[in-house]
């Protein structure tokens, strides 16, 4: 399907920085085929008057469990090992696949009807994150939660699950793969090593949480004699591209290890605040080069998946906590959340409206207070759009909403399932928990999947 956006304005990238410009977007298919002036025998078969619009790049989410919008404020108010150990695994323990899959579902309708267009996952169901972005015309890159280790634990199962979902998706082109040991504190270092080698050897980019807690470092140096992130470094983790998401608590050789390695940080800044862990320390990362994106995290800890909100929260916190209003400018955020995303997932293919990159594109209505004045639409998008501007997405050149509608999702439907769903999980976890529990190589003990 070709398709015209007539007269946008529209934000693109100039020599490391953002213009803003009244222009003319020709979609051929699922990519960009120019922008400006539009080949004389370009023939639409839909035209958009851009007029109204402001076009930008899709956002890219870096890091989310999508499944677990089931337990949006479920579990609020307390520490992150309350959180986690004492009421969410307990929840996933009785979490059933097709569960999961109405949880990703309602991910996608947040995610979509707040501009993102790309979402990084990190799951437990097989399969299930990927038929719903499938389902919703999503591009993801997904990763089954690895946990165990080498032979017990179910390590090995978890793995062949992983690979399991990679064919069953490797002729969809929306759909990618990452390789994701949980955490150091969840994988022993026989696994980590064989989840790498496997990784390096296939090819496949690594995805993990690190140094998300205060305790997660004094245990590893209780452990190891090394900070998580020098552990993964010394057992050769980082040989492979790696996601680091969180990264809360970092030394200043974590972040020397981290930018000589390449390796991209997910910064969760809603969600690490909620849960009392802080927020990594972005600008000495940007100092050393560290490419850095943005996640919301799950709507457990979050409570929502809008990454406008997480691009707010990052443009601000910095500023007040260095006392230096030109620390983290909205231009740096917006590029954390569009192309450095991109970069981070290795998409290189989107992140930017140019000609030849793929139709990922959102159009928001410039008839809303937080837009107007146009002073700045780039400013606007880091501080005050609130993502109910959003009015047409675009993924891969098709039209997923259009005037606020989502046209690939049963959104009642949706809604109806997720309510009962919720409401026979809370019965069973009232009346009885049951779970294997295991403690495993973190004096932590909770239930596995």
């Amino acid at each position: 399907m070709n398709i015209l956006i007539k007269n946008a304005l529209t934000i693109l990238s100039c020599e490391n920085h953002y213009i803003t410009k009244r222009t003319d977007i020709a979609i051929k298919d699922d990519i960009i085929l120019a922008i400006g002036e539009i080949p004389s025998d370009f023939i639409p078969d839909e035209t958009i008057d851009g007029e109204k619009y402001l076009a930008s790049a899709g956002l890219i989410n870096c890091h989310t469990h999508s499944y677990m919008s089931l337990y949006r404020n479920y579990a609020d108010d307390l520490s992150f090992s309350d959180w986690l150990f004492g009421k969410i695994d307990p929840l996933e323990n009785k979490t059933t696949p097709d569960d999961a899959y109405y949880g990703a579902l309602l991910s996608c309708i947040e995610m979509i009807k707040t501009g993102t267009t790309t979402f990084t996952d990190m799951h437990m169901f097989k399969n299930m994150t990927a038929k719903a972005a499938d389902d919703a015309g999503m591009r993801a890159v997904i990763s089954r939660g690895l946990v165990g280790e080498d032979e017990n634990f179910g390590g090995e199962k978890r793995l062949d699950e992983a690979f399991e979902e990679m064919e069953n998706y490797k002729d969809n082109s929306r759909i990618s793969f990452m390789l994701a040991p949980h955490a150091i504190y969840t994988c022993n270092t026989e696994y980590l090593k064989k989840i790498t080698g496997i990784a390096i050897g296939e090819n496949i980019p690594l995805n993990i949480h690190l140094s998300e807690t205060r305790y997660e470092v004094s245990e590893s140096l209780k452990n190891y004699g090394k900070t998580p992130t020098e552990y993964l470094d010394s057992i050769g983790f980082f040989e492979q591209k790696t996601l680091a998401a969180h990264c809360v608590h970092l030394t200043d050789n974590d972040i020397e290890i981290l930018a000589k390695n390449k390796v991209s940080v997910a910064a969760n800044p809603i969600s690490n605040l909620k849960l009392g862990n802080g927020f990594a320390p972005i600008p000495k990362l940007m100092e050393k080069g560290v490419n850095i994106c943005i996640g919301t995290d799950s709507a457990a800890s979050n409570n929502s998946l809008n990454l406008f909100r997480d691009m707010n929260y990052t443009a601000l916190i910095h500023k007040g906590v260095n006392e230096e209003a030109q620390c983290v400018s909205a231009e740096e955020v917006y590029r954390f959340a569009t192309k450095n995303g991109a970069d981070a997932l290795s998409l290189y293919n989107t992140g930017e409206l140019k000609a030849g990159k793929k139709a990922d594109i959102i159009l928001l209505d410039l008839n809303s207070p937080s837009l107007n004045p146009y002073n700045n639409p780039v400013s606007a998008l880091s501080y005050s759009v609130n993502g109910s501007e959003v009015d047409t997405v675009i993924i891969d050149g098709k039209i997923v909403m259009r005037k606020k509608q989502l046209l690939t999702i049963d959104e009642e439907k949706v809604y109806y399932n997720v309510n009962k769903i919720m409401e026979r999980l809370s019965k069973k976890i009232n009346n009885k928990v049951v779970g294997k529990r295991i403690t495993l190589f973190f004096p932590i003990t909770f239930f596995i999947s």
